[in-house]
């Protein structure tokens, strides 16, 4: 009886430490305990956290609260969800990953026409790990049509795809917006680093659509947005450079 009673408790246990609203709120607290150390330690910019913590804290729960689970149900009813053709599934593997493409969501967002879907996540006049949580239904939708669109094009087992994918992009988007100082050429050949994604975040006009991959930095040198880190000052200013109505930011209209 003893050892059913065990067995029970350590599962009961096993199941809330591992269930979806635990597991990502450890993951915030981990989040806000590493990359909040590293900033402090080497920081690129001056930043005051108490003036800014409030508002991005509020626009986290919006974004748990409302903008997550809108564009879950819409994506679960999205069409792509369904088993891709026979013709892009037996298209070779390299193929099928440029297909996955989050570089072209993100670059229509720039484009005059969808650019009011994506203006809040550029509102911010400064950079640090949680300022780049800023997303709006319509934006935050688009950007996951190609995650939604990978159990079929890419073949990633289900089971641990939806998590695995989730807290890649948390981390991956923390990274990227990150307030520390990082010079690394040869990692920059590959991978978007903080210095790399703050030029896409800059208020000059000539940095305007440029450094627009995600995680690999090839997308742009392929497509023509790459700007060298090397060749940009690093005292930027970031921001829309214009005052904007809230409520639209928000929704993205």
């Amino acid at each position: 009886m003893g050892g059913r009673l065990e067995s029970f408790l350590g599962k009961a246990l096993f199941d809330f430490m591992f269930s979806p609203t635990v597991f990502f709120k450890l993951v915030f607290l981990l989040r806000l305990v590493v990359f909040t150390t590293l900033e402090f330690l080497r920081p690129a910019r001056s930043l005051s956290y108490l003036s800014v913590i409030g508002r991005d804290l509020i626009a986290y729960v919006v974004f748990r609260c409302a903008i997550l689970p809108v564009c879950i149900y819409l994506n679960d009813i999205f069409p792509g969800y369904h088993p891709a053709p026979a013709s892009v599934a037996h298209l070779p593997l390299a193929v099928r990953v440029v297909l996955y493409g989050h570089y072209w969501i993100h670059r229509l967002t720039h484009t005059r026409y969808l650019w009011r879907v994506h203006k809040w996540h550029h509102a911010p006049t400064y950079m640090y790990w949680l300022g780049g949580v800023r997303t709006t239904i319509p934006d935050f939708f688009m950007v996951n049509i190609p995650y939604v669109l990978a159990y079929s094009v890419l073949y990633i087992s289900p089971w641990w795809m939806a998590s695995a994918i989730a807290v890649s992009s948390i981390l991956q988007n923390d990274w990227m917006h990150m307030n520390v100082t990082w010079r690394s050429r040869w990692l920059e050949w590959v991978i978007v680093t903080p210095r790399y994604h703050h030029i896409h975040h800059s208020d000059d006009p000539e940095h305007y659509g440029r450094n627009m991959a995600s995680l690999f930095t090839v997308w742009d040198r392929l497509f023509g947005t790459y700007l060298d880190p090397e060749k940009v000052d690093a005292k930027l200013s970031f921001g829309i450079g214009e005052k904007e109505n809230p409520a639209r930011l928000v929704l993205g209209v």
